[in-house]
């Protein structure tokens, strides 16, 4: 009874956009290319804006630790934290050297020196190392590090997030090189492949003639430029294929120069490929904002020397910005700096310190407990879930609307306001006509009360119902098409090509985007059909998003087929 029921009226259509909705973010990702009307995000051909955050960590390509060989990361449990999390981005860590001092990096370092593997080049000596291993040969690329590569990416491909790929790492030898307290001078130049101690190619990236540093990312040396350069090229062929993929030309370091030759290289070996994807610079090393503004890449992240900690500057847009917490804190951040980041334009990261291999605890540096950044990580899956709810390509900071301050709006038709005292806000809707849906959520438990409707036009004073932070959702209630007995054939196509076709019946239609987004089962308004059809015994004890989308697709498709 209850499956014949499900073959008539609006609940084959919520039911079935529901299943579509979640697939098109829990399945294959397209590749992504800058917004062509709002270049605050990137877009996949399909006209919707892409809003990109999450939670990334030093170990989630190489492996990191003080043991010889190093402890294996898992990959498996870290995407299954991401997903719980509601995050779509991971920043995949690169390593240019065999270890890490972490006594430099002084109060969050661990006081251990920690072996790193694998690198991109294959040890096959002739010859030791300084760490007592066969030299790297640097015309040779280390399979394991390569395939490690591919199989992460696709891996969060199939999960529906896609991957900054790290190019090179800079702040080894940049920032924790030299002087940096219980630390030697010189260990990461010591452990670096291109130190001619370490290779059988007799490179030596050295310039200074000192021993302790080099100058491995600036364009000084053409013989290691060109090493680099076969590297960029394995690399693409790696992974140009993927849809999810953006390159991060190296972690805080590199001269201007340099970085921009990255990118060309880059750019210019992906145009003789099927995909070109984003390239990124970030902040903290040779170049600050202006520089990157003016570079040659689609995507940067801005730093604390740039004026970007606390309270984010609004985005132009002039790029797209992964605002990452490592070039503002190195590790922080909080729940108000994830809501003020999303509002005011940008796509905030974190850089987590969290072990994602329990009961071992596998973190390169730490700051406080894991559990001291659960308000953050969460705060960013309420902001992607917030994102996917409205029409993200029309909306644009607008702090002047706001008597806080923090606003991001399409004038007229929707309108997210972060209030971080609680208490009261004033809102201009001068630019809405007609009702607007009032709609209170918690910035970290993502819960939602709804507050009635105001009339649009003029200012609208709003007082939270609750003590603390919170967010204000504004949106413009859309007409309803009465249709009385009157019927649409509905036609969903999914990934398989199969197709599914039933009838939808009045007496109210509603458009598929008032239910778009990887959230919709928890949806408010669908809590009526999970009772009434027992969705939750469907996928009950089943915790992957994925393989819960799959399992209600697989119950619907039996019943309309009887």
């Amino acid at each position: 009874m209850k499956h014949e029921m499900l073959r008539q009226g609006t609940a084959v259509f919520v039911m079935a956009v529901l299943l579509t909705a979640g697939q098109a973010v829990a399945g294959k990702a397209t590749g992504l290319r800058v917004h062509p009307t709002n270049p605050r995000y990137f877009t996949d051909g399909s006209g919707k804006a892409i809003y990109l955050t999450g939670a990334h960590t030093w170990n989630n390509l190489v492996d990191m630790g003080p043991d010889d060989p190093p402890r294996p990361f898992d990959f498996d449990a870290y995407l299954d934290f991401l997903e719980q999390h509601g995050h779509n981005f991971i920043r995949l860590w690169t390593w240019d050297s065999t270890a890490w001092d972490t006594r430099a990096n002084r109060e969050l370092g661990k006081g251990v020196v920690c072996r790193v593997a694998p690198l991109p080049w294959a040890r096959t000596g002739p010859g030791k190392a300084l760490d007592g291993k066969p030299k790297f040969d640097l015309t040779k690329f280390d399979p394991d590090y390569f395939e490690r590569l591919r199989a992460r990416v696709a891996a969060a491909q199939r999960r529906g997030m896609y991957v900054s790929v790290m190019l090179f790492e800079g702040w080894g030898l940049r920032h924790g090189n030299l002087g940096r307290r219980d630390a030697p001078d010189g260990w990461a130049w010591r452990a670096h492949p291109f130190h001619p101690d370490n290779n059988a190619n007799g490179i030596n990236a050295e310039v200074v003639g000192d021993g302790s540093s080099a100058a491995v990312h600036s364009l000084a040396n053409p013989k290691v430029s060109a090493l680099q350069a076969a590297y960029l090229r394995k690399v693409v062929d790696t992974v140009n294929d993927l849809d999810n993929v953006l390159y991060e030309v190296i972690n805080e370091g590199g001269e201007k120069d340099w970085d921009w030759w990255v990118a060309k290289t880059v750019r210019d070996y992906e145009r003789t490929k099927p995909q070109q994807h984003p390239v990124g610079i970030t902040g903290h090393g040779a170049e600050r904002l202006e520089s990157m503004l003016a570079s040659p890449a689609e995507w940067i992240s801005p730093g604390s020397q740039d004026g970007f900690r606390d309270d984010p500057p609004a985005w132009d847009g002039q790029k797209v910005s992964l605002l990452d917490t490592d070039h503002i804190w190195g590790i922080g951040g909080s729940s108000a700096w994830a809501w003020k980041s999303f509002v005011r334009g940008h796509n905030p990261i974190f850089m987590d310190p969290h072990s994602f291999l329990d009961p071992a605890d596998t973190r390169v540096l730490g700051k406080g407990t894991p559990e001291q950044w659960t308000g953050l990580r969460r705060s960013l899956g309420h902001t992607r879930r917030l994102a996917e709810r409205v029409d993200l390509a029309a909306m644009t900071p607008h702090d002047e609307l706001s008597s806080t301050k923090y606003c991001l709006a399409a004038p007229g038709v929707a309108y997210v306001v972060y209030l971080p005292a609680g208490g009261e806000a004033t809102v201009d809707l001068a630019g809405a006509s007609g009702s607007i849906q009032v709609e209170w959520i918690h910035p970290v438990e993502g819960t939602t009360h709804q507050a009635g409707e105001v009339t649009g036009g003029g200012s609208h004073t709003f007082q939270a119902q609750s003590p603390g932070a919170v967010v204000l959702f504004l949106s413009r209630q859309r007409p309803e098409s009465r249709r009385g007995s009157d019927s649409r054939p509905l036609r969903i196509q999914d990934a398989s090509a199969a197709i599914v076709e039933a009838t939808v019946t009045g007496p109210a239609f509603h458009a598929p985007e008032l239910f778009q987004g990887f959230e919709d089962y928890y949806n408010p308004r669908l809590k009526r059909l999970r009772e009434e059809y027992q969705l939750d015994k469907v996928v009950e004890g089943e915790t992957n998003e994925f393989r819960r989308i799959l399992k209600l697709r697989h119950w619907v498709h039996k019943p309309l087929a009887h």
